[in-house]
């Protein structure tokens, strides 16, 4: 139970493409990899990817094929050697970093002509009926509760500082087929709902879930749930 259970899966056709933009497939580097989810969708593409988060615990509960290396570590301290990687991802954790030092680490651990991709996600869809109940939540309920950060999530990071060649990527977007009860248990994971837990004592999402048993009919009945990616991808030239 819990966040990594109720966590839609990236795509494939996005790593399969970002593995098409770089001159050798030897070295990728995963970071804020989190428990690897990323660096999963990775690995088929590339010999090795080095996935890096600064929680001990997230990388104690890591795990991925044989190419796939976990170790502890900050976004502006790699440990990796300078002009070693091919790719550097960042997955929905952008927003959280020191920009201007972990662009430094990024152009030094990068080869020439290296490629840089971050992308992140913010509300899904399923219908306009289920929408309008979720944005209720997300805006008016919980709203307060979001961290500042999450305006860049919100943005799709056009508004942040990104001091490479850009790349114009197609679209992507993860998908899910779910139940109410997977919906709900998402929505328990969100870090607002968990803020809003904290101070209120009690979670809003039953309220929400009633409301949503008039639109979601059966329960267990499986619906689509998309979440558009907004991915911003770079060329290094040293």
């Amino acid at each position: 139970m819990g966040y990594s259970q109720y966590r839609p899966e990236y795509p494939v056709d996005l790593f399969r493409y970002l593995a098409t933009l770089t001159a050798n497939q030897e070295c990728v580097w995963d970071c804020a990899s989190g428990t690897g989810q990323a660096a999963r969708g990775l690995a088929p593409y590339f010999d090795t990817v080095i996935a890096t988060d600064a929680s001990d615990e997230q990388v104690a509960n890591a795990y991925g094929p044989d190419n796939v290396e976990f170790a502890v570590a900050n976004a502006t301290a790699s440990g990796l050697t300078a002009g070693t990687v091919d790719l550097v991802v960042v997955a929905q954790a952008l927003h959280w970093f020191d920009l201007q030092k972990f662009y430094s680490e990024v152009k030094r651990v990068l080869k020439n002509k290296g490629v840089i991709a971050v992308w992140c996600y913010s509300l899904h869809r399923i219908s306009p009926q289920i929408d309008v109940i979720i944005d209720d939540l997300y805006t008016n309920i919980v709203g307060s509760y979001w961290p500042p950060e999450r305006r860049l999530v919100e943005s799709g990071y056009r508004d942040l500082d990104f001091p490479f060649e850009g790349i114009v990527s197609p679209q992507f977007e993860m998908q899910a087929q779910w139940s109410l009860q997977q919906l709900t248990g998402y929505l328990e994971t969100w870090s607002a709902t968990q803020r809003y837990i904290a101070h209120k004592g009690e979670s809003p999402v039953p309220d929400i879930t009633d409301r949503l048993l008039g639109v979601w009919d059966p329960p267990d009945k499986k619906r689509t749930v998309n979440w558009p990616l907004a991915c911003r991808v770079g060329v290094l030239h040293h």
